[in-house]
C-alpha cells in the first residue's frame, strides 16, 4: 500500500488531493502548520496522519514521526506569500526556495522515490500564444522568480537524492478551500451579500481548472512514473468576463457587476492559454468538471462557511 506526504493540505488543491488519495487507498501524512485555523479542513480518517510542523521545521521531522513506515510520494504544495504585496517580498519568497529544498531532503529521509512540487504560471510572465513546457520563462515578480528557482534547484537536488521529480506549473485553480482573496472566492462572497463585485474589463484570455481535477492530475502524474515539468490547466481558454458572468448567473442573474471598475495593472497578464497535451499524453488526464459544475460546488462551499460563521 502506498503512502504520500503532503504540505499545503489545507488549501484548495491540497484538500482535494487528500480526498483523491484516500479514495485511491493511499495513506496520507499531512504536514500542517502549528495552530492552523484551517486544520478542520483535513479529513478525520484512519488513513490520515497529521504532523504539526511549520515549514521552517521540516528538517526536524523523522521517520518515527510518521509511524516508522516509509513513504512513497511527497507532494509539496505549501508556499508563503501567494497574494498581494507579499508576492514581491523578496526575503519571504527566498525562504520558500529553501523550504522546497528542505522538503526534498525530508522526502529522501522518509524513503520517498518521487517528489512533486507546485510551480506556477507566474514563472512565464507575460507571453503571447499558448504556453507549454518549452515556452521561455520570464517571471516579473518575486513570487514567479522564486517558483522558477525552486523548480530548477529542486530538480537538481531531487535527482542527486535519487528521486523522480515532477514540477507542475499550475494555472488558475479554483474551488472550495481557496483563499478568500482570490478573484473567484472574493467575488462569490460579494455577490452572495448582494454587493457590487468590481473587476477589470475582463478581456484577458484565462484558463480555469477545478481543484478536484487538479488533484486528479497530480495523482495521475505520481501513478504514471512521470518526470519533468508539466503545465496544468483546463485546456479551454475564455475571456475572463465570461467566467465572471457564469459565477453571477449561478448566484443571481439579476446582480449588477462592476465589469471595468478596476483598471488593468501595469504588468497585467492578458493571455493565459495553456497547451496541456503533455500531461494528457503521459497520464490520460482530462478535466471532468465544467466551470459551471465546479462553480456550483464552490458557491455551495462559500455559503456553508457563511452559515457556519453566522
Amino acid at each position: 500500500m502506498c503512502r504520500a506526504v503532503i504540505t499545503g493540505a489545507t488549501g484548495a488543491i491540497g484538500t482535494a488531493l487528500v480526498h483523491e488519495l484516500i479514495q485511491n487507498d493511499i495513506d496520507v501524512v499531512v504536514i500542517c502548520r502549528k495552530n492552523s485555523n484551517r486544520r478542520d479542513r483535513i479529513p478525520q480518517n484512519g488513513k490520515v496522519i497529521i504532523i504539526e510542523k511549520d515549514l521552517s521545521e521540516l528538517l526536524s521531522i523523522e521517520l518515527t514521526d510518521v509511524g516508522e513506515k516509509q513513504c512513497d510520494y511527497f507532494f509539496h504544495l505549501a508556499w508563503q506569500g501567494t497574494t498581494g504585496t507579499a508576492r514581491n517580498d523578496m526575503y519571504l519568497q527566498n525562504e520558500n526556495v529553501r523550504y522546497t529544498l528542505d522538503a526534498i531532503q525530508l522526502a529522501k529521509r522518509l524513503g520517498c522515490h518521487l517528489f512533486v512540487g507546485a510551480g506556477s504560471q507566474a514563472e512565464y510572465g507575460r507571453i503571447e500564444g499558448k504556453m507549454n513546457e518549452n515556452t521561455p520563462v520570464f517571471p516579473e515578480n518575486g513570487y514567479g522568480i522564486a517558483k522558477l528557482c525552486a523548480g530548477q534547484m529542486g530538480k537538481e537536488m531531487a535527482h542527486q537524492c535519487g528521486m523522480r521529480y515532477i514540477w507542475v506549473r499550475i494555472c488558475s485553480v479554483y474551488g472550495p478551500n481557496d483563499g478568500l482573496q482570490s478573484m473567484v472566492i472574493s467575488g462569490i462572497i460579494k455577490m452572495l451579500a448582494g454587493e457590487r463585485a468590481s473587476y477589470t474589463k475582463g478581456d484577458q484570455l484565462w484558463d480555469y481548472l477545478y481543484s478536484k481535477d487538479a488533484a486528479k492530475a497530480l495523482a495521475l502524474l505520481a501513478e504514471n512514473e512521470c518526470d519533468g515539468v508539466f503545465c496544468l490547466a483546463g485546456g479551454d481558454s475564455r475571456p475572463l468576463k465570461e467566467y465572471i458572468y457564469q459565477i453571477r448567473n449561478q448566484i443571481d442573474p439579476r446582480l449588477v457587476l462592476g465589469i471595468g471598475d478596476i483598471p488593468y495593472s501595469e504588468k497585467q497578464v492578458m493571455n493565459l492559454q495553456v497547451d496541456i497535451s503533455k500531461i494528457r499524453d503521459e497520464t490520460g488526464f482530462e478535466p471532468m468538471y465544467s466551470f459551471e459544475e465546479g462553480i456550483k460546488e464552490t458557491v455551495e462551499w462559500v455559503e456553508s462557511i457563511k452559515n457556519k460563521n453566522n
